[in-house]
């Protein structure tokens, strides 16, 4: 029987969604996804929860925060003057930021007051519980 190892490509439907049932992200009405075990498509502990699962079998896994987008931290969370941004801001806009080593950070505008406003850096799912289902299509070894 073929399983899914550390050496698998794996083809797949997902479905992510909150705990009050509100589905997050799904491809199970779409193509199949693939991803090669450990090339950063997937979560270390969303790919962890696949290992041994075989072709044709479905299952759904509860994501604690920890092992999805981590928790909501408030130091991800930035105050900054309103004069460093140019254009017209909207509460729940994403605008995009260099962090120190010009890498691409996105950053959630929470709040937009008269000379500040309130950024927030984590990741939109950060403190969410998650449920993952999975459908596994086809598992084929890359060694």
């Amino acid at each position: 029987m073929n399983v899914i190892t550390a050496e698998s490509r794996v083809t797949l439907h997902f479905e992510l969604s909150l705990e009050d049932g509100q589905i997050v992200d799904s491809n199970f009405s779409q193509t199949p996804a693939s991803f090669v075990f450990g090339d950063g498509s997937l979560l270390p502990d969303f790919e962890a929860a696949l290992l041994g699962m075989s072709t044709g079998q479905e299952a759904s896994y509860l994501m604690s925060p920890e092992k999805a987008f981590g928790v909501h931290n408030e130091s991800n969370i930035q105050r900054m003057p309103r004069s460093q941004f140019s254009m017209d801001l909207e509460e729940g806009m994403v605008v995009s930021f260099a962090d120190m080593s010009k890498n691409e950070l996105p950053g959630v505008i929470a709040e937009i007051g008269e000379k500040e406003v309130l950024v927030d850096f984590n990741h939109p799912l950060a403190g969410r519980t998650l449920t993952f289902r999975v459908q596994i299509i086809a598992i084929e070894e890359t060694s």
